[in-house]
């Protein structure tokens, strides 16, 4: 078993910066480390990018880096596999955890909801108009397949009424300025729900929820984390029983679920990411984690 960071682009022999506290943490428990380089990988050069990955047929990995789109990660995939390297997760897992419509199906009921619409090129309001026409004058949150601008939260994500298409089109607008090239698949509208408060961030000023992270492995969660470093706060996630159930829905080996506390009481489900390219907090610990992921690959130290 092998654990793939990215490395530093002015040092390439070293992870990069933002990931060097878990590459510490995995080489302090003896586990295997490789690097991966991003810019090549992102710039279609896949084989340059695992250059420095050993050969080792028949050897797992599992890659903890910055997000890919699915068809770059698809590339990943199949440049390791070359070098007899295997990812966890395969490109099918990775975009049905990391892409909304992908996991939505599974989860639907237990996450507020949602529709979408691909985009490719200009965006037609009067399409979005269509699409929003089940949430009536409800409010709704606006995203990509991927991720929202949620610090940009009354410019760029909040749409108090799903039927003012001033409103609407303002703030599809600017969201789409904003995500630029970086805008993953398509917009995204979720039915907006109230979640218990647990404050507002102290830059941005956005609302902020009492969330966790939940990190789960062929169906067992492996880690429980506080979402937000900003504010502290105590989070009760859903049932034990009740989230293995629905992680059983995940088509994925590696994963989260990041669940948050309603106003009223009870719980729901806020997004699922791919494991490999879901960060975690400042104040996890790093070890802890390692040690959890590694022993569930039978890696362990």
């Amino acid at each position: 078993m092998v654990f793939l960071f990215c490395s530093d682009p002015l040092v390439p022999r070293q992870p990069d910066s933002a990931f060097a506290s878990e590459a510490d943490a995995a080489r302090v428990l003896g586990l295997d480390i490789g690097l991966i380089d991003f810019e090549a990988l992102v710039a279609g050069d896949s084989r340059a990018a695992v250059r420095r990955v050993p050969e080792a047929q028949g050897r797992s990995a599992v890659y903890r880096g910055w997000m890919l789109r699915p068809s770059v990660y698809a590339d990943l995939h199949g440049a390791l596999a070359a070098r007899g390297v295997r990812l966890v997760n395969d490109p099918d897992a990775y975009a049905h955890g990391h892409h909304l419509p992908g996991w939505y199906p599974a989860l639907e009921g237990h996450t507020p909801r949602s529709v979408w619409l691909p985009v490719e090129g200009e965006v037609a309001i009067d399409d979005v108009m269509r699409l929003l026409r089940p949430f009536g004058d409800g409010p709704v949150l606006l995203k990509d397949f991927v991720k929202s601008r949620k610090h940009e939260w009354a410019e760029a994500c909040f749409i108090p009424s799903a039927s003012d298409r001033a409103a609407v089109e303002r703030v599809v607008r600017r969201f789409v300025e904003l995500q630029g090239s970086d805008l993953e698949g398509g917009l995204v509208f979720r039915e907006f729900v109230e979640l218990a408060p647990a404050g507002r961030h102290p830059k941005s000023g956005m609302p902020l929820a009492r969330e966790s992270r939940i990190f789960f492995f062929d169906g067992e969660p492996i880690a429980s984390l506080r979402y937000w470093e900003e504010v502290e706060y105590e989070v009760e996630t859903a049932p034990l029983a009740e989230l293995r159930a629905l992680a059983a829905r995940v088509r994925s080996r590696f994963f989260t679920v990041d669940v948050a506390e309603l106003r009223h009481g009870g719980w729901t489900v806020i997004e699922v990411g791919d494991g490999q390219v879901s960060g975690l907090p400042d104040h996890a610990d790093r070890r802890a984690f390692y040690h959890s992921l590694a022993a569930r690959l039978g890696a362990g130290p």
